[in-house]
């Protein structure tokens, strides 16, 4: 820095909060420096930023990248970091050419329809991605997982200690998040807790993850934090810190080198590029756990409610998907067409029972023989297939619901704001 450089307060505006910690690329710490957040917000206050991308009244650009994250380029640029927006877009160019890029920054890409159908477990490069900032570029041996807040004995990892056998049990699991199902290795939260913390206080009621990753949210800045109940983690070892997806390293685009997979309930919950986990007596009380991702009442909507109108999503609910035919696709047909999707549910690890599908917008519906659905696992996705009589020549409106083991029946109709 020169004599000369322009400074916002004694902060010098080229590199504001320069990166500090060795083989930690695209990472800032906020959650133990607070004195920074307020010259940060302090910043961010004095420019004018684009306004999001308005999707949602308009047509979807046909183009790939789809939609352009001007506004959040910005607001790095505004804080020194915007190298990190070229780091991230050259990772999913590397990990992710053949997907569906729904937003370029934050990187948020959806899988082909074919590759989606593929087979049970989705291939990595076609795995969903959905990321609220950057993406976090972090060396594997340069890597520290701080473990605190309620338990008796706070600890501190580097990932071969983690990787040890002789200190934990590796567990697998499978977790299907939103479009896409993959195998997970790691160990469970509850043995870090039990064995290395000698277990949590008894006011200890929420299990915190927080990720290396920036979040902003109305020009303050924070790290990427939610929380998941206690009484989950308790649950066998189903709550895994991961390092390895699909049997190969984790992507840096998924977390690598370490994030939570919490099955059974939204993916916003299985934190990337975690690198911290506390224990609370009281849910987070970040943005992402208190302001997005909330259920509300059938007669509101996110856009004229407040947040506080809603309560936070864990448990996924009972879904389905029909991803062939496609949306006005027309078929030359013998008076039957094949149609294939998929069926999940989380919750309490019930899988779907059956999926019933309808040709004509729910008049008539079609069981999907157990035959023509995959293999059953706790907290994963069940591909289906089936053969519907049409008419010989009409416009058809397809459906479909799925149904638990004690008659939960997926909803017809989703509320203003929901997930289904």
């Amino acid at each position: 820095m020169t004599a000369t450089e322009a400074k916002f307060k004694g902060i010098p505006r080229s590199h504001p909060f320069p990166e500090e910690k060795v083989g930690w690329r695209g990472y800032v710490e906020w959650e133990d420096k607070p004195d920074r957040k307020a010259p940060a917000t302090q910043i961010l206050n004095t420019k004018h930023f684009m306004p999001p991308p308005e999707f949602q009244l308009v047509p979807l650009p046909d183009t790939n990248p789809i939609l352009i994250g001007h506004r959040w380029k910005e607001y790095h640029e505004a804080l020194g970091l915007k190298s990190i927006v070229a780091q991230s877009w050259a990772t999913v160019c590397i990990e992710k050419p053949g997907m569906i890029h729904i937003l370029d920054f934050p990187y948020n890409g959806e899988i082909p329809r074919e590759p989606l159908l593929a087979g049970k477990i989705t291939d990595n490069q076609y795995h969903f991605v959905r990321n609220h900032r950057r993406i976090p570029d972090i060396d594997e041996d340069a890597f520290e997982l701080e473990v605190g807040g309620l338990v008796r004995r706070p600890v501190e990892f580097v990932m071969k200690e983690l990787k040890d056998p002789s200190k934990f049990l590796v567990n697998l699991g499978e977790k299907a998040l939103c479009s896409g199902t993959a195998v997970y290795r790691g160990i469970s939260v509850k043995n870090i807790l039990d064995r290395a913390c000698d277990g949590v206080l008894p006011e200890a009621k929420h299990i915190k993850f927080i990720s290396a990753d920036t979040y902003f949210k109305k020009n303050n800045v924070y790290h990427y934090a939610v929380s998941i109940p206690y009484r989950k983690v308790k649950q066998d070892q189903e709550v895994l810190l991961a390092w390895e997806m699909n049997g190969v390293a984790l992507p840096k685009i998924h977390g690598f080198p370490l994030r939570a997979v919490v099955p059974g309930v939204i993916g916003a919950r299985s934190t990337k590029w975690l690198y911290k986990v506390n224990a609370l007596a009281e849910a987070s009380m970040g943005p992402v756990q208190r302001q997005e991702y909330p259920y509300y009442p059938s007669q509101f909507g996110k856009h004229n409610v407040k947040c506080s109108n809603g309560f936070s999503i864990q448990n996924m609910p009972v879904s389905s998907a029909i991803m062939f035919l496609l949306d006005k696709q027309v078929i030359i047909h013998e008076g039957s067409i094949e149609f294939r999707g998929w069926a999940y549910s989380g919750g309490g690890g019930n899988w779907v029972e059956r999926v019933d599908v309808s040709p004509d917008g729910g008049y008539v519906w079609y069981s999907v023989e157990l035959g023509d659905m995959t293999e059953k696992h706790y907290w994963t996705w069940q591909l289906w297939k089936i053969r519907l009589p049409v008419d010989a020549s009409s416009s058809s409106c397809a459906c479909a619901h799925g149904t638990l083991p004690a008659t939960q029946n997926q909803p017809l109709f989703a509320p203003p704001g929901s997930e289904l």
